[in-house]
């Protein structure tokens, strides 16, 4: 019977095959082909000027900076994340709906605006001004910045991942460590987080992909400030505008393979979840 199943889902019919070409077409067009455009201008440009360029106008502390800012992005999303996914599943209190739909929040707004949130938040006039001008803190033009812009756009990603694997386990296995006397640490550590380890590298791999690409918080936030807040999506914004072809094209490249080499990771991740389910 499933062999069956399997013999008329794989059978190409005219409308199944005018469908697979409308989808083709689609992804093809949407992501194969900017992806392709990027590749034909790398090498249009030639790889050893590509990489003149790029040594010349300041893009390895660009890229350094991105990939700096991600680590701290993962780090901060993974223990702030599971927490907060810990207390939304497990705890009850007034307001728990809210701020669970306000996790979601910065999948839903403009990064631009997230951007613009902070700078009146930490700018002269802000709130926030008082508590970091005398502990000597600048968040606004400064690499701080760009962490507070990228840390929230990333922020549900762990969450989620996590608050869901957490919601289809319940608390029976942690009832039953703690009834055999396990202390809470002893319980999240051999019982929470070994459940949790799939889903939180899922949210990881989803941080890291995000945070590479990120452009308008730290755009914003940061200022671009050649070889001071620039990062790798700024460095593309500012080489399209001075018509620097080559180095836009070869650090777009890179951004591009870094976000390839995430997904393979996420791919293999996901198999090996369906291998031990």
């Amino acid at each position: 019977m499933a062999r069956a199943g399997a013999d008329a889902r794989s059978r190409i019919t005219p409308r199944r095959a005018a469908l697979l070409a409308v989808v083709v077409a689609y992804l093809g067009l949407l992501a194969i082909a900017p992806l392709g455009a990027v590749v034909k201008q790398f090498f249009a440009s030639g790889p050893g000027r590509v990489v003149d360029e790029l040594l010349a106008s300041g893009a390895l502390p660009a890229l350094g900076r991105t990939v700096a800012i991600t680590a701290i992005a993962i780090a901060i999303n993974c223990v702030f994340g599971v927490a907060a996914a810990l207390v939304l599943t497990r705890q009850r209190f007034w307001g728990r709906r809210l701020l669970n739909g306000l996790i979601e929040m910065p999948l839903a707004v403009s990064p631009v605006m997230i951007g613009l949130a902070f700078i009146l938040i930490f700018g002269a006039d802000g709130w926030a001004r008082p508590l970091t001008e005398p502990l000597g803190i600048q968040v606004l033009f400064s690499f701080a910045g760009l962490v507070v812009g990228t840390v929230f756009v990333t922020m549900p990603f762990v969450v989620r991942e996590v608050s869901n694997v957490l919601q289809e386990l319940g608390t029976t296995e942690e009832d039953a460590a703690a009834t055999l006397g396990a202390s809470r640490g002893q319980t999240f550590r051999l019982v929470t987080f070994k459940n949790i380890r799939h889903g939180l590298s899922f949210g990881v791999t989803l941080t890291a992909a995000r945070a590479l690409g990120e452009f308008g918080a730290v755009l914003v936030l940061g200022g671009a400030i050649s070889g001071q807040t620039d990062t790798a999506t700024t460095f593309i914004y500012e080489a399209v505008e001075e018509r620097r072809d080559g180095a836009a094209a070869g650090m777009s490249l890179i951004l591009a393979l870094a976000s390839i080499g995430v997904l393979v990771v996420l791919e293999r991740l996901k198999r090996r979840v369906r291998k031990e389910a």
